[in-house]
């Protein structure tokens, strides 16, 4: 089931992404994810910030997908969503948590620092192991809060 969801999440995100991007230049949507079979969260970015005003536009641009579910729009928030590798390699040096769709070594949740962001695979650092992942393989990631 997790996989169907998150097929879903990534077939919307490149929809919504395209549809958001090429509506309001400037707006980048960082993630969308699914809270349940009709409701979805859309995460955006803008170099201004996010607003109610902007938040009210995506959902505007957003407007066909509304007699399918009920879509809230947020910020990134401290704990910022990363799923393209540009924004993995934005978070070098940070720590951030990672959940896979199948296990690596036997865990599919992993927590550490983020060493490296290559063009196919990351390197997270957690006390004295390293790991490599592939984005492929990537279901979430976010920033953890350090604050």
């Amino acid at each position: 089931m997790a996989t169907s969801v998150h097929d879903r999440e990534r077939t919307l995100f490149r929809e919504v992404g395209q549809t958001v991007e090429t509506g309001l230049p400037g707006v980048e949507v960082l993630a969308v994810e699914l809270s349940g079979p009709e409701r979805m969260t859309v995460y955006v970015d803008h170099p201004a910030g996010v607003d109610h005003a902007l938040c009210e536009r995506v959902t505007n641009v957003l407007r066909g997908y509304l007699d399918r579910y009920s879509i809230e729009i947020s910020s990134p928030g401290f704990e910022r969503p990363l799923r393209k590798p540009a924004h993995f390699r934005a978070a070098v040096g940070r720590k951030v948590a990672v959940r896979t769709g199948a296990p690596i070594d036997g865990r599919s949740r992993f927590r550490g620092e983020l060493v490296t962001a290559g063009e196919r695979t990351l390197e997270l650092s957690s006390g004295d192991q390293t790991i490599e992942i592939p984005y492929d393989a990537i279901v979430r990631g976010n920033l953890i809060d350090e604050g």
